[in-house]
């Protein structure tokens, strides 16, 4: 993210900062950065964190919703089983 932009894209959005869309991993992080809060290797060490944060929050929301079938990419049978499952 930072090598693609994400510091200046943040400084752009600087004036919009108290949208709820920009409360997000990577902003909260390199506004905090932008203020002299941190440091922006502080900053980068926070996004990883909260990153991996959020996929595990994310992964138990998706396990605890049976309708979700997990699958492995890599197993044409299984796919190809599940779908005529829910197809037939």
């Amino acid at each position: 993210m930072i090598k693609e932009g994400l510091v200046d894209e943040a400084k752009s959005l600087t004036p919009f900062r108290s949208l709820n869309a920009l409360n997000t991993v990577g902003y909260k992080e390199i506004f905090q950065y932008l203020d002299g809060d941190i440091t922006l290797d502080k900053a980068v060490e926070n996004i990883k964190t909260n990153t991996r944060r959020y996929a595990k929050r994310q992964l138990t929301w998706f396990r605890r919703d049976p309708d979700y079938h997990w699958i492995n990419a890599n197993n044409i049978n299984e796919i190809l089983s599940l779908i005529n499952s829910k197809i037939l």
